[in-house]
């Protein structure tokens, strides 16, 4: 009996649940199609690893004191006999060498544009060689042969409208080469968004590497003997200095850098459909809330007829449960159309995955139904505890549906103290000493405040809504005044609907105060401590400016001098003995005239005197002083003692962290040849120079390089807004699901208070009350609700946003920015959000026939 009372009463009023399910398909279907694109994406670079994996990789030893190619450091190579020596082992089928690079860059000389991908994903550059297990196949042209044939991958040549016979010039460090295509290949599992360019094996290792070697060699086994018994082999015949790696080890080290960048997206959709789940949850409580209300006689007479409460609470449970079931079931299936978009976005940026065959494992559904149902049946959980402590009696001559009394007091005290802990942690968090202690202070302040804003809405919507809609009556006479008595009339319900506005307008707002204060303290901290004028600098995976372009900067006319920056890995021990493994900034002496660093002891041109800079964090945490002599190891046995002449505040962002030394000083131990490429130039106009003609001079000297930028301070400056922005822009588009969620509980209370209200409306026209007047009325209730929330979220939001910046200060975001157009915005956009939210409820109360409204019961 009591599973058929559920299924009418469902059935019966599946009209008023509509919104709450799509709210739980919204929130559903986040999840799920964030699982299921990152099954597929996952599963899709194993199946293209796995099957172009060599069964032994054999290269030289990685040194952690060498620079890497993307710190301008050469190729890694191996000797061409070394082919010849793993061939002979016993078991390999075939060796095969490879020449393979990431810091050549491609060019279209037609455009003078840079070839390839936009995202971060590599340009690999190497020679052609057909191996057992090939990721591409010739599809149009033939291989390259001889020094000026090279070729592309389809995916880039159709991006950059590049196709047979057309020019591609090659940049590398040994200078500039230029090629016709020869052939087009295609990738034969997917393309996972790298750009790939192959010439013949001679030329490859000319330009590429600049000496007849191989960057790996390839074995292939013939079953006789196991990966791990090659590799064993392999490493014995070689001696030190080399290493090996297995298929699975290949596979492993390539889903390692894939997968960091899929597992991040992953968990922050993951986080945000969590945040629209949360909001989802406050507005299943109204409407269940709303629903008992509505149907409180039908449960007095439930109880009357024999109905125990346990039976009243299942009967609300299943009802829950049935929303939860249905709303999962078609949050499931949008998922997939959820993934498919993701899979289209990915192609758009590179990455192309096939969503013919989506990876749908057993994880999906059950993450699905367990998210869906479970955050269902706990919102439900207290409307059902309300609507099991009905009396038999005093349900049976309830004839309307009365407003539910304020808050009470024990709720009031306990949002009271849990808002007053919540405030707490948040001065402990903008008082801490260290970030990392302010960063938990802040996160519990952040949740403790959340909850007690929830708990103590209802009490804020009497006192606030009275204050917002004062003027109302004024203005719009009964339809105000009726519209601010509304708002008012049922505090735990504006409460809890204005609650889940608040929460995404919080984030919102919380974000926009910590990205405009980066902004502002990046500004001033280049104002403050900046003097060169212009910064040339790399872009992409070809970050590293080659000696011609050094060369080519210095000759422009009009500059004083041309800082020169590398990066050296090396192992810096203090006089305790710690030693700790960095990046040390190596630049020229007039660095010193183009930065002025935050201090804390000692300067900067001391350091520059044959000693160094090194941050404060570690000066502190070593007891180091200016004067005190640090060991610095550049590997091979390269080694010196630097006295400390400069210990850089932490508050310094441009220089966070860095180790900073005279590259005089270091080329007393390292020859020059040995160095890496630079990373950065610093610039400056000479005296009587007209600053504007002298960047247009120097982007001119590097127009052939489009890989590099030149800026002055002021393009510097956009250049952080624009990476900034987009930060926050990705923040506004994943909370924009919250924030639909959200307008849906606006609309879902406000259809389902027209509908508790029907008898009261009739009463209302059949007094004088215009069809307008009506209409207006629920309109302002609908806007004053949605800017109470707004209110709250803002209030919050400023809180959060203000203290992460207290906590960040010592980290360079010393001056903050509360970016006030973007909260006026918000109000006014919340203004109108509640405007059209009360479109449809308020031309449904209009329609209503006034006779059949008075007779409802």
């Amino acid at each position: 009996m009591l599973l058929k009372t559920s299924l009418r009463s469902f059935f019966a009023h599946k009209g008023r649940m509509i919104l709450s399910l799509i709210a739980v398909v919204l929130s559903v279907a986040f999840v799920s199609g964030t699982l299921v694109f990152s099954n597929t994406a996952t599963g899709t670079f194993d199946r293209l690893f796995a099957s172009t994996a060599s069964d032994l990789s054999v290269g030289q030893a990685k040194d952690k004191l060498t620079a890497d190619e993307q710190e301008g450091g050469a190729a890694s190579t191996v000797p061409v006999d070394t082919v010849q020596k793993l061939a002979g082992l016993p078991g390999v089928k075939t060796a095969l060498g490879q020449v393979m690079v990431q810091s050549a860059v491609l060019v279209d000389p037609k455009t003078n544009k840079a070839v390839g991908p936009t995202s971060g994903a590599p340009t690999l550059t190497g020679n052609w060689v057909e191996t057992p297990r090939k990721s591409v196949d010739i599809t149009s042209g033939s291989a390259p042969k001889g020094a000026g044939q090279i070729m592309l991958d389809a995916d880039t040549a159709k991006k950059a409208k590049l196709e047979l016979g057309s020019p591609l010039r090659v940049i590398t460090k040994s200078g500039n080469y230029d090629f016709t295509i020869s052939g087009i290949v295609t990738f034969r599992t997917t393309n996972p968004g790298a750009a790939l360019a192959f010439m013949d094996t001679p030329t490859a290792q000319q330009d590429l590497l600049g000496t007849t070697a191989f960057t790996t060699v390839d074995l292939f086994g013939d079953g006789s003997r196991s990966d791990d018994q090659l590799k064993q082999q392999a490493l014995a015949a070689l001696g030190s200095g080399y290493e090996a790696k297995t298929a699975a080890e290949q596979k492993a080290e390539n889903n390692k850098d894939v997968g960091s960048f899929l597992n991040f997206m992953k968990y922050a959709m993951l986080g945000f459909a969590g945040i629209s789940l949360l909001v989802g949850g406050f507005l299943i409580i109204n409407t269940f809330s709303m629903l008992v209300a509505q149907r409180t006689r039908e449960i007095g007479l439930l109880r009357a007829i024999g109905g125990s409460r346990k039976q009243v609470n299942r009967s609300v449970m299943v009802e829950a449960l049935i929303l939860g079931v249905l709303g999962s079931t078609l949050g499931l299936a949008a998922g997939l159309g959820i993934a498919t978009l993701l899979i289209q976005l990915m192609k758009a940026a590179g990455m192309n995955l096939d969503a013919s065959s989506l990876d749908i494992t057993w994880t999906v559904p059950a993450a699905s139904y367990a998210v869906g149902v479970l955050i269902t049946l706990l919102a439900a959980w207290f409307p059902a505890r309300r609507a099991a402590r009905i009396s038999p009696m005093a349900a049976l001559r309830d004839h309307g549906t009365p407003a539910e009394a304020s808050a009470n007091r024990i709720r009031i005290v306990i949002g009271l103290v849990v808002t007053g802990l919540g405030a707490a942690g948040l001065a402990a968090a903008a008082s801490a000493d260290k970030a990392a202690t302010g960063g938990q202070w802040l996160g519990l302040g952040v949740l403790l405040s959340l909850i007690g804003f929830v708990v103590i809405g209802p009490l804020l919507a009497t006192g606030i809504i009275r204050v917002l809609g004062a003027f109302l009556p004024a203005l719009f006479g009964p339809s105000g005044k009726l519209a601010q008595r509304n708002a008012m009339r049922n505090p735990r319900r504006t409460g809890a609907t204005a609650a889940a506005l608040m929460i995404g307008l919080a984030l919102v707002t919380g974000a926009s105060v910590v990205t405009s204060s980066m902004v502002s303290s990046a500004n001033a901290q280049i104002d403050k401590s900046v003097g060169a004028d212009y910064i040339v600098a790399g872009q992409g995976m070809g970050a590293a400016l080659t000696p011609a372009m050094v060369s080519a900067a210095k000759a422009t006319p009009g500059l004083a001098h041309l800082t020169d920056a590398k990066e050296l890995p090396a192992n810096v021990t203090a006089p305790d003995g710690a030693t700790t493994e960095t990046k040390l900034v190596a630049a020229t002496r007039t660095f010193t005239e183009d930065f002025r660093l935050k201090t804390t002891a000692g300067s900067l041109t001391a350091a520059f005197d044959g000693g160094i800079a090194v941050p404060q964090d570690w000066a502190t945490k070593h007891q180091v002083k200016v004067g005190d002599q640090v060991k610095v190891d550049y590997g091979r046995g390269r080694t010196q003692s630097l006295p400390v002449g400069q210990i850089i505040d932490s508050g310094e962002s441009l220089f966070s962290g860095a180790y900073i030394v005279n590259t005089d000083t270091v080329t007393k131990v390292v020859p020059e040849k040995d160095l890496p490429a630079s990373i950065q130039l610093y610039g400056k106009a000479a005296p009587g120079a007209d600053p504007d003609r002298t960047l247009t001079a120097l982007q001119k000297s590097l127009e052939a390089y489009p890989q590099i930028s030149v800026r002055d301070q002021a393009g510097y400056k956009d250049l952080i807004q624009q990476q900034v922005n987009q930060l926050l822009y990705m923040v506004y588009g994943l909370l924009g699901l919250a924030i639909v969620v959200a307008v849906l509980g606006v609309v879902n209370t406000l259809a389902l208070s027209v509908v508790e209200r029907t008898r009261e409306i009739g009463l209302l026209r059949a007094i004088g009350l215009s069809r307008r007047q009506l209409r207006r009325m629920v309109r302002l209730e609908s806007v004053v609700i949605a800017v109470f929330g707004a209110l709250l979220g803002t209030g919050l939001g400023l809180a959060w946003g203000i203290t992460s910046r207290e906590v960040l200060a010592g980290q360079g975001l010393d001056i903050l920015t509360v970016p006030t157009g973007t909260i006026v915005g918000i109000l006014v956009a919340s203004a109108v959000v509640g405007l059209l939210a009360a479109l449809l409820p308020a031309f449904r109360a209009g329609r209503m026939n006034i006779l059949a409204a008075i007779a409802t019961d």
